[in-house]
């Protein structure tokens, strides 16, 4: 190397070349698994971020699905109470979509926001349904003590022969007190409970041949009186219009009809006000 100097610079610099290279490959090399790291670093963070957006959006689908429930819940019961209220063919159709509009720029609504207007769209459903059910509650009470009140007739087409209160009899002559009004039939014709009610008396009493008590329950007891045949037996739950007996003529009586009264909390009343439109006719009562 003393002898030649120049293959010695030559050496060197090789030598110096050949560090360079490797010192610039180990940097590319450090300058990779430096540059790989922050792109796991970088897909763990999305994937995290992926798995906690998706456990939001299944959070906030679980909770759609509850208000959706909750609203088929009250069109339902909406549905039902137009129909006991007997509300106008599509004056409340619940199955027509609302109309919405409005106008200006949209943008994103952020999570948290529409996490509270689902919170407050619970709420109005909550109190929606409950006032719902309220008023679900007054028109059954108020539809029940419709349907118990005794205010239809005992024997279809027919008309009144006798009506309430003093009367000549019409068996011994003399005044008469006529619990009831008497309706024209003939042997056989169903006879028909007025009213919703439980049948609490059906055999003989002295004067009114066979005989059908209902009670509705609210106080009131209806009587139908001079039956050929009983078909209600006590305990029977019966509605109205439902055939309770057969009109004849048993017990005190000059022929075939129906011999009504209607006894409120004890106490006999004349049935005419509940009768509505139907009229007396001529002839006399049969007993």
């Amino acid at each position: 190397m003393r002898e030649k100097p120049g293959y010695a610079a030559v050496a060197l610099l090789m030598a110096g070349a050949l560090l360079g290279t490797t010192g610039q490959v180990w940097l590319r090399d450090a300058a990779s698994v430096r540059l790989q790291a922050e792109v796991v670093a970088q897909r763990d963070s999305l994937a995290a971020t992926r798995l906690e957006a998706q456990r939001e959006v299944n959070a906030l689908a679980a909770r759609l699905g509850e208000l959706q429930a909750e609203a088929s819940r009250l069109n339902a019961l909406g549905e039902r109470l137009t129909r006991v209220a007997q509300l106008g063919d599509g004056e409340f159709d619940f199955d027509k979509p609302v109309g919405v509009g409005g106008a200006g720029p949209v943008r994103d609504m952020p999570a948290q926001e529409l996490r509270k207007g689902l919170a407050g769209l619970d709420a109005q459903l909550r109190h929606s349904g409950s006032q719902l059910s309220v008023l679900e509650a007054l028109l059954f009470n108020r539809e029940l003590d419709k349907s118990t009140m005794p205010t239809g007739h005992p024997i279809a087409d027919s008309y009144i022969t006798s009506g309430f209160g003093y009367r000549a009899d019409p068996l011994g002559g003399g005044s008469q007190y006529h619990k009831g009004v008497d309706f024209e039939a003939n042997t056989g014709d169903p006879v028909l409970s007025v009213a919703d009610g439980v049948v609490t008396f059906s055999g003989v009493r002295n004067g009114y041949g066979n005989v059908v008590e209902v009670d509705h329950g609210n106080g009131y007891v209806t009587r139908y009186a001079h039956n050929s045949r009983l078909v209600g037996q006590v305990g029977d739950l019966v509605r109205r219009g439902q055939e309770i007996a057969k009109a004849g003529s048993t017990g005190r009586s000059t022929g075939a009809h129906v011999h009504f009264e209607v006894w409120e909390n004890g106490a006999v009343v004349n049935p005419h006000q509940f009768l509505g439109e139907v009229q007396p006719a001529k002839p006399a009562g049969k007993g």
